[in-house]
């Protein structure tokens, strides 16, 4: 899990290395000018898809008889872990939780997320999480993507919370992963592209 942040994160630099320097009226000197510029929206959303692409498809590929399903406790220390339904929920939660700061308008309440029963129910919310995600750091420009939103001390900004979210999907998605080839089920994303 960590690896994966840390995975994320330096992607996310390596991604923020251009917007700072167009913002920064151009490259130093001596440096060779990159030959196309990637608008941090256009970067930030393109790295969501990828997650939501393989989220969204691991959360359908789940039986909806096994929606309910967490690791039983004889397979090791499990117990009071989230089930897969929870899993999925508490995405879907976080997306709107982590990309509300953006003051884009319709986020759901966790209450909402939480009262949701069945798979197709628990997916759709999910769709449609991701879907804010998508317009919140749709938001995101040069010349905003490293202000600072709340206070100075704890470094949010769009751009930071852009990675944190794409992050966080990644922490679930590896559990999630987990829990399907525990019931026998190749995640759609491992499976060979005919």
């Amino acid at each position: 899990m960590h690896l994966r942040r840390t995975m994320v994160a330096g992607l996310c630099v390596l991604l923020a290395a251009p917007v700072m320097a167009v913002a920064q009226g151009g490259m130093s000197a001596g440096s060779t000018p990159a030959a196309t510029q990637v608008a941090p929206a256009e970067s930030f959303n393109a790295l969501l898809s990828i997650m939501e692409n393989q989220i969204v498809p691991a959360a359908e590929a789940m039986p909806a008889d096994k929606f309910d399903f967490a690791p039983p406790t004889t397979f090791g220390l499990y117990t009071g872990v989230r089930t897969f339904a929870q899993q999925v929920k508490h995405l879907t939660e976080a997306n709107y939780s982590i990309f509300r700061a953006y003051g884009v308008p319709g986020a759901v309440d966790s209450k909402t997320i939480e009262a949701l029963k069945t798979k197709d129910e628990i997916v759709d919310a999910l769709k449609k999480s991701y879907a804010y995600a998508h317009a919140a750091v749709s938001t995101i420009t040069v010349g905003n993507a490293f202000e600072a939103m709340g206070p100075p001390q704890r470094h949010l900004t769009r751009a930071t919370l852009a990675a944190y979210g794409i992050a966080h999907s990644m922490d679930h998605y590896g559990q999630m992963v987990e829990y399907l080839r525990m019931n026998g089920i190749v995640p759609p994303a491992s499976r060979p592209k005919s």
